[in-house]
């Protein structure tokens, strides 16, 4: 391994003219230093719209109160959570959503904006309130009406009434609409029937169901004069002093992977009664007569509906595996920038491992994604935002929103432990020791990836939504049209038009990596590279599926099926086209020029990666040639890498996260002090003449 040099060091020579933002002079000393990232503003940059909520969040997270401790028993964990949701509700941390006829804030970006900092103290924390506001408290605000608020939920808000959240069944998972248990309405009694008819259908996974859960929002099929309305929503008891109430029983779900602080467990039903009025109506309603009405005619329309209201989980996850990706890269970094090892065959000193090659390509691709994450993330929050406080609230805002979440989330998620595992190895023995938090953080993350919707069921309703978005343009055009639009995903025609025709050059190219690169390194050519790959794809994968609406139902799902994971892949470039157009429309509102600059390499980095991790496509499709795809990759390895070195402590600086948020040693400067001592020590030894001559060096003088 060799020592990487600071990127203003570098000869001109190897500077391409048509690269306007390398370095232009004739030697290293008349080369400028470094741009200087301004931290203090980019980090407030960072926070977004609601960081007021986020410094409050933040600052109540460094109370050691809310502390993960290492250690505890499953039975321990689980009460110090419990007691530490007290502790937010005391601290006025979770009234934010709530109606403020009830003395909550209507303030529904700046609550999951506060939310998502929890994770900091301790994942279980964080999940345990969201099961208690985020969806119990939150179904009964969006799924009930003004009866339902005053009622129930000033118990819900002050945790006088902890409770689960009963949708998912083991038996159909992330096929909610397809659960079995049932709500069947009694007329005699005014009341409805709750009932699980067989093992498959108990709920399952339910946070506070083993222990804490006094009552559960239950979603069942509605059934009323012998028809079945779909899965509805019902307040349902569940404990009282004395345990379970009549008809209720349930199972620990015990040990898990990860998030033991959250007493997660199983509930079913044996002809549980309740009154009728404990159906949340707000989309779907039941008269005494057993009659049943909704605003919204179509059931499948109306289903969504009602699960489009409790979005707000997927959103935060979103924002914790981003704030997670931000912690691990914090302590890595730090880490990687004050441990020493190996030393040049010319230096005594050894060297800082952030300094190879390797290990920069290992974490700051992850940091510039983590970067574009941040960036989409905010984006993503005022959509959330503007739809849930009614500002932009139509059908279509509904319907982009739930789009990105089933985007962002899975990339987010799939991210956060991908991140998580590096930054451990990176930080080798050091990091797998539990005081330093990558450890147990992966753990706890890991189930992110499979709640509030599978990664793989949530892109595949991306791809949906981008197959019927492509449908609707075509809608009505002639044969002619679509042959043609065909004939140009499969020629040279999709790129001349753009005016890039330089992207599908296959023969010649320039020698030069730093030549080739500037065809391909601005904006207009990142966005066009990465977007044509996002319409080819949806274009392929739409020409595959276009006789589907007229074969037999069975036929038309095996067709379906044998292009599931091509569906999947498109929906997944079509997130990170999202990430990277968040990452560059974020770059326009830097003012400062150091801090633009930086902050265009890391975009670029972002970008290059993308394109290179994709490079047998861009092949295949002629996109790019050989020449260009290897400089892509020497670009990423013999430019960015090096001018993004020294910046790497700047950046992860502007995440704010202080000692008390990160409490992991090795980025707290022990490492520092380790290393220096070690040096100080072996130079007062070579200076003294007590350090014995090593047998190499002998050897070497001999030869000599």
């Amino acid at each position: 391994m060799t020592q990487v040099h600071n990127p203003a060091t570098e000869a001109a020579t190897s500077t391409p003219a048509a690269a306007p933002d390398d370095a232009t002079t004739t030697s290293a000393a008349a080369t400028p230093e470094a741009p200087a990232i301004n931290v203090e503003w980019l980090g407030e940059y960072l926070l977004g719209k609601w960081a007021k909520a986020r410094k409050e969040s933040r600052a109540l997270m460094t109370n050691p109160e809310l502390h993960q401790v290492n250690g505890l028993s499953m039975a321990d964990h689980r009460e110090r959570v419990l007691s530490q949701m007290s502790i937010l509700v005391d601290n006025g941390a979770i009234q934010r959503a709530f109606p403020s006829e009830l003395g909550g804030g209507d303030d529904h970006g700046g609550n999951i904006a506060a939310f998502e900092e929890v994770v900091l103290a301790d994942p279980s924390l964080q999940i345990k309130s969201g099961v208690q506001w985020g969806l119990f408290g939150a179904a009964v605000l969006h799924l009930g009406t003004k009866e339902h608020h005053d009622k129930w939920l000033p118990d819900i808000m002050n945790l006088t009434t902890p409770g689960a959240f009963a949708m998912t069944e083991i038996g159909h998972g992330s096929d909610v609409a397809s659960i079995a248990t049932t709500a069947t309405y009694d007329p005699d009694a005014d009341e409805f029937v709750i009932n699980t008819p067989f093992r498959a259908a108990w709920k399952d996974y339910l946070g506070n169901a083993a222990l804490h859960g006094k009552a559960a929002t239950v979603f069942a099929q509605l059934i009323t004069k012998d028809v079945n309305h779909g899965v509805h929503a019902f307040y349902v008891p569940l404990r009282d002093d004395n345990g379970f109430l009549p008809g209720i029983s349930g199972e620990d779900d015990g040990l898990k992977g990860g998030l033991n602080g959250i007493d997660n467990g199983r509930l079913a039903f044996d002809h549980v009664r309740v009154p009728r009025v404990n159906l949340l109506n707000r989309y779907g309603n039941v008269d005494e007569n057993g009659d049943y009405s909704s605003e919204i005619d179509s059931p499948g329309r109306r289903f969504f509906t009602m699960l489009g209201t409790l979005v707000q989980g997927r959103v935060s996850l979103d924002g914790a595996a981003v704030l997670a990706s931000k912690l691990a890269l914090t302590i890595a970094i730090k880490y990687g920038s004050e441990r020493r090892q190996f030393t040049a065959s010319s230096n005594t000193n050894e060297e800082v491992i952030l300094d190879y090659q390797r290990h920069q390509r290992r974490l700051l691709p992850r940091l510039a994604q983590t970067y574009a994450m941040s960036f989409a993330h905010e984006e993503f929050l005022d959509k959330f935002d503007g739809v849930f406080s009614g500002r932009t609230d139509s059908e279509a805002d509904r319907q982009d929103l739930e789009t990105i979440a089933a985007a962002l989330k899975p990339l987010s998620t799939w991210a956060a432990l991908d991140t998580l595992q590096e930054a451990r190895e990176a930080c080798g023995g050091s990091g797998f020791m539990a005081e330093n938090r990558l450890t147990q953080m992966r753990a706890d993350m890991d189930v992110y990836v499979t709640f509030e919707g599978d990664n793989n069921v949530l892109l595949q309703l991306v791809a949906k939504r981008l197959l019927t978005d492509y449908s609707r343009k075509f809608a009505g055009a002639d044969v002619g049209a679509m042959a043609q639009y065909v004939a140009d995903q499969v020629s040279d025609a999709a790129v001349h038009r753009t005016g890039l025709r330089r992207f599908a050059q296959n023969v010649v190219d320039f020698g030069s990596t730093a030549r080739s690169i500037g065809y391909v390194r601005d904006t207009d050519s990142q966005r066009q590279l990465l977007t044509d790959r996002v319409e080819t794809m949806v274009a392929d994968v739409a020409g595959k599926l276009r006789s589907a609406s007229k074969l037999p139902q069975a036929e038309a799902a095996a067709l379906f099926n044998s292009h599931q994971n091509q569906l999947i892949m498109t929906a997944y470039a079509h997130a990170e086209l999202l990430q990277w157009e968040a990452f560059t429309r974020a770059l326009e509102k830097i003012e400062d020029k150091d801090t633009a600059k930086v902050m265009t390499w890391l975009r670029d980095l972002f970008g290059f990666t993308l394109i290179e991790k994709n490079l047998a496509w861009y092949l295949m499709h002629g996109r790019i040639s050989t020449n260009r795809a290897q400089a892509i990759t020497d670009y990423i390895d013999d430019r960015l890498l090096p001018r993004l070195r020294p910046q790497a402590l700047d950046l992860v600086a502007a995440f704010g996260l202080t000692d008390e948020l990160v409490r992991a040693p090795i980025a707290s400067g022990a490492e520092a002090v380790r290393q220096n001592e070690a040096r100080d020590y072996y130079a007062g030894r070579r200076a003294s003449g007590e350090e014995p001559v090593h047998e190499k060096d002998l050897k070497k003088k001999k030869r000599r």
